[in-house]
């Protein structure tokens, strides 16, 4: 019976319809479509310092896969201020829980600070790095 499946590239109208099966599949688990991002930053005067970017996934749950402070305005209060905001935010757009990861050399103590807990990680030991899994339940 093995032999019969064969192995190749997919090409874009594949993926497609993998995407299609998929959604499919899962709107008989998930009975209600959220949608929005949040999508935010901090200036001092006309330069761009920090920012946050996030869009609502399934199970009310807002997925921020981009946080950045400029390093010479860490540890002043602009992180906490603009993950205050993604919160805020993401409050209004319904959503019950903020999901996010993080490499070692980030921001993992700063999430810790501000009340995320950290909910799984894995160490890639032979290439000198670790990701951390984080959730903030609003």
């Amino acid at each position: 019976m093995a032999g019969k499946f064969l192995i190749k590239e997919l090409t874009d109208k594949d993926v497609e319809v993998l995407e299609e099966k998929l959604d499919t599949y899962d709107r008989e688990h998930v009975t209600y479509k959220l949608n929005g991002e949040v999508s935010i930053g901090i200036k001092d005067g006309d330069k761009l310092i920090a920012g946050a970017y996030g869009c609502m996934t399934d199970f009310k749950i807002l997925y921020v896969e981009t946080v950045y402070v400029d390093e010479e305005y860490r540890r002043q209060g602009v992180g906490k201020r603009l993950i205050e905001e993604v919160e805020r935010r993401a409050r209004g757009l319904q959503a019950n829980i903020i999901r996010l990861d993080t490499y070692n050399w980030q921001g993992r103590d700063f999430y810790k600070a501000i009340g995320f807990e950290e909910v799984g990680s894995y160490e890639s030991k032979e290439d000198g790095f670790s990701e951390h899994f984080f959730l903030k339940r609003l």
